[in-house]
C-alpha cells in the first residue's frame, strides 16, 4: 500500500498522479526500490527511463536506525519543507520499529521507555501542521485487548470490524493524540481469495468503519 501511495503521488497528472514530492522514512530497511520502479512502469502509459528519473526526482528515501537516529532526523527536516513546497507526503515505516528496543532501554521507567517517541510524536505534529503535510505511518499490530465471552461483539458488527476488535494501542500517548485514521491491512483466511486482502478504516473522530478488499499484481495494488 505504501508503494501504491508513493507512485501514485509522485506520477505526472497527466499519467493520473498527483506530481507532488514524498518523503519516505524507513525504519525496518524493507523499502524495495526496484518494486517502486515496477509499478512506475506499469502505471505509466508509456515508460522510458528518462520519465522514470522524473518521476523519482520527486521522490526522498532516508533511513533510520534507532529512534534517537529519527527524532535527530525529524528534527532537521524543517529545512528540507522550506526548500521543497511541493514535499506534501511523509510516509514511516514504521513507527514501532523500536518499540520493545526502547522498552529495555528506559528500564523500569514508562516515561523514560516513551520519552525519545514523544518526542518523536511532537516534532511530527509540528511539521504536519506547519507545512500542512499528510502524514502516514504504519505500527505492527502486537497487542490484543483482552477480552471475556460477555464483552464479545454481535457476529454483524464482528464481520464489520473483525481486524481491528483486537486492536489496543501500545505507543506513547503523544502519538495516540495525533491520529486522525487509523486503517487495519489483513489477509483473508478463506482459501478461495488467499491472494485477496482487507483494509478496514476507522475515522477516529466520527467513529465511523469503511471496509475494502484488494488485490496485490505487478502494477501494485488493485481494489476490488
Amino acid at each position: 500500500m505504501l508503494y501504491h501511495l508513493t507512485a501514485r503521488c509522485i506520477l505526472p497528472k497527466s499519467e493520473g498522479g498527483l506530481e507532488v514530492e514524498v518523503l519516505f522514512i524507513d525504519t525496518d530497511y524493507h523499502f524495495d526500490m526496484l518494486r517502486l520502479v515496477t509499478i512506475l512502469e506499469h502505471r505509466l502509459s508509456q515508460s522510458s527511463e528518462e520519465i522514470i528519473k522524473y518521476c523519482l526526482g520527486r521522490f526522498f528515501l532516508v533511513y533510520c536506525s534507532s529512534s534517537t537516529h529519527l527524532l535527530l532526523t525529524l528534527y532537521s527536516l524543517e529545512s528540507m519543507f522550506c526548500s521543497h513546497p511541493s514535499l506534501c507526503l511523509l510516509i514511516l515505516d514504521s513507527l514501532s520499529a523500536f518499540y520493545w528496543i526502547d522498552r529495555v532501554n528506559g528500564g523500569e521507567s514508562v516515561n523514560l521507555q516513551e520519552s525519545t517517541l514523544r518526542k518523536c510524536s511532537q516534532c511530527l505534529e509540528k511539521l504536519v501542521n506547519d507545512y500542512r503535510l499528510v502524514l502516514f505511518a504504519t505500527t505492527q499490530t502486537i497487542m490484543q485487548k483482552a477480552s471475556s465471552s460477555s464483552e464479545e461483539p454481535s457476529h454483524a458488527s464482528r464481520r464489520l470490524c473483525d481486524v481491528d476488535i483486537d486492536y489496543r494501542p501500545y505507543l506513547c500517548k503523544a502519538w495516540q493524540q495525533l491520529v486522525k485514521h487509523r486503517m487495519f491491512f489483513s489477509k483473508q483466511d478463506d482459501s478461495q481469495s488467499s491472494n485477496q486482502f482487507s483494509l478496514v478504516s476507522r475515522c477516529l473522530k466520527s467513529n465511523s468503519l469503511k471496509k475494502h478488499f484488494f488485490i496485490i499484481g505487478e502494477s501494485g495494488v488493485e481494489f476490488c
